[in-house]
């Protein structure tokens, strides 16, 4: 079941590991990877959370606001970007048995997409994340891009 603190592990600072296509609708198209760092700060007693991360080599920055909703029990997640300066649609969604499943609409490159965030392999120490689009409404998934955190040497989260 999914509560307001299932995202109580990702506070604090974050190494990231970034993995993303090229081009995220062709699945042909080269992966590439980056460095990044990510902090994230606890709001509302736990029930939403703010996170930036800080992408170099794509002379970029995101943010994500989480918001959890008591009433259903699901998270609405809202990313901004500094390159645009846009707040995109939210995938809304909760943890079931330790993996988080978000889904919205959005579009790319001028087409229709859906969107899945999927969290995965959550500790104190280590997360992963992962996007992916649809072009079929969710009947064939290409994930487009992959985070994997760490704890800087040192840090346990807060």
């Amino acid at each position: 079941m999914s509560s307001a603190h299932d995202f109580d592990f990702f506070h604090g600072e974050w190494d990231v590991r970034n993995r993303r296509r090229t081009d995220a609708l062709d699945p042909d198209s080269a992966w590439e990877e980056f460095p990044g760092t990510s902090r994230c700060l606890p709001l509302f007693d736990g029930a939403a959370n703010l996170d930036e991360i800080d992408m170099p080599r794509l002379s970029a920055k995101g943010a994500t606001l989480r918001l959890f909703d008591r009433a259903t029990e699901r998270w609405s997640l809202y990313w901004a970007s500094s390159v645009t300066g846009t707040l995109f649609p939210p995938v809304t969604g909760r943890f079931e048995g330790g993996r988080g499943e978000f889904h919205g609409d959005d579009t790319y490159d001028g087409k229709d997409v859906r969107v899945r965030f999927v969290w995965s392999g959550v500790s104190r120490t280590s997360a992963r994340w992962e996007q992916a689009f649809s072009v079929d409404d969710g009947e064939t998934w290409l994930t487009n891009w992959t985070m994997d955190f760490t704890r800087p040497s040192g840090t346990h989260g807060e």
